[in-house]
């Protein structure tokens, strides 16, 4: 595999520098250029091929937002992760980001947030900008591309064919009736959520609930944004909030999200127990508290994200005769996920978002004939 080409958008000098310097010299890797201006990135795209642009949002002359929407416009697909600022205005041009093409996203370092209580995957390491900035990227850059770091030959991270069939027998659904549905999702999520959820209409007869992996403020973000698409009420989950149906309940960044039995019936607990996959929220608490609650009524859903949070939360609702569908290889950003759950063989169904929606829409329709 040639070497990952990069380039650089950031109208400040000292964070071009501090990116450039975070990634020279990292083997699989070439910085093509670094640019101040989204039009001076347009042209160098259209001049040579880049695979990756990582691009401030909040610019002068050209925003973040107007290059991607001018990506789009050239049919340039050169996948992109953007800077955010961690305050609810950047929460909101992040997600707008994301629904404009961007890959992902990560914090931008500075005094301000550095101190906020998101994980990094930098904390164990230097302060030195670069060092911080190298911690945060190199992850998310490698899983974008599927390969594994260090190795000129691309080594895939995930050995998983191109189509990957569904095994479950199709009338096994038709007496199939969820009494919870459990969401998780990571790069590339918030984009499925929307495409899912944007085809529902109806009121869900049980209640949904999705780990999504994002830091506070954008979670809320989130959570409002499905609300809009399906007009299914939806907010973050509270700690000890009681499990209502026709609700969609998102994680809040920063903390896993379970389910326990109360005196009053189901309620959702919010917990900052150690990270899991270095991320919390973790999809993992979620699925395994549903499964033991809820067994064969449980339908858990891995989306688009990388790593393999997920696998074992899949693992045990199947464990428990429930049933876990995952989104198909074609139409996620990153495969990690439910690459993850394939391997184990814990799935009983792929999809594309579309499939997924239409699955939960005939759910829901059989749930109240019945």
């Amino acid at each position: 595999m040639k070497a990952i080409r990069i380039l650089i958008l950031d109208d400040s000098v000292v964070f071009r520098s501090q990116i450039r310097a975070a990634l020279e010299g990292i083997q699989d890797i070439e910085v093509v250029a670094t640019v101040a201006s989204g039009r001076i990135a347009l042209k160098k795209l259209q001049e040579g091929p880049v695979d990756l642009v990582i691009s401030d949002l909040e610019m002068p002359e050209m925003t973040g937002i107007e290059f991607l929407q001018e990506l789009k416009k050239l049919s340039l697909s050169p996948k992109v992760i953007v800077f955010s600022s961690f305050s609810t205005h950047g929460a909101e041009i992040t997600m707008e980001a994301l629904r404009l093409g961007a890959s992902d996203f990560v914090p931008k370092p500075n005094g301000e947030n550095l101190g906020n209580s998101y994980h990094y995957p930098g904390d164990n390491v230097s302060n030195e900008p670069k060092d911080k900035i190298r911690a945060l990227l190199l992850d998310k850059i490698f899983g974008l591309f599927n390969v594994t770091p260090g190795t000129s030959a691309g080594v895939k991270l995930n050995q998983v064919p191109v189509s990957v069939v569904p095994k479950s027998i199709e009338e096994s659904w038709d007496t199939f009736s969820p009494k919870v549905i459990v969401i998780g999702s990571s790069t590339g999520g918030p984009n499925a959520l929307e495409a899912i959820f944007s085809k529902i209409k109806a009121p869900f007869s049980c209640p949904i609930l999705i780990t999504q992996h994002m830091p506070p403020l954008f979670t809320a973000i989130l959570a409002k944004r499905l609300e809009s698409v399906s007009q299914i009420p939806s907010a973050e989950a509270q700690h000890n909030e009681p499990l209502q149906s026709n609700r969609i309940y998102v994680a809040p960044g920063d903390y896993h999200m379970r389910l326990t039995h109360a005196q009053s019936g189901i309620q959702i607990t919010l917990d900052k127990n150690a990270h899991e996959h270095s991320v919390r929220p973790a999809v993992n608490p979620l699925f395994v508290s549903a499964a033991k609650i809820f067994g064969r009524a449980c339908l858990g859903i891995v989306l688009t994200g990388m790593g393999e949070d997920g696998k074992i939360g899949a693992q045990e609702i199947k464990k428990m005769g429930g049933k876990v569908m995952i989104q198909n290889k074609e139409s996620c950003v990153v495969f990690g996920m439910p690459g993850a759950v394939f391997l184990a063989g814990a799935y009983d169904k792929v999809g594309d978002p579309q499939t997924i929606s239409e699955t939960l829409i005939n759910l829901v329709a059989l749930k109240k004939r019945m």
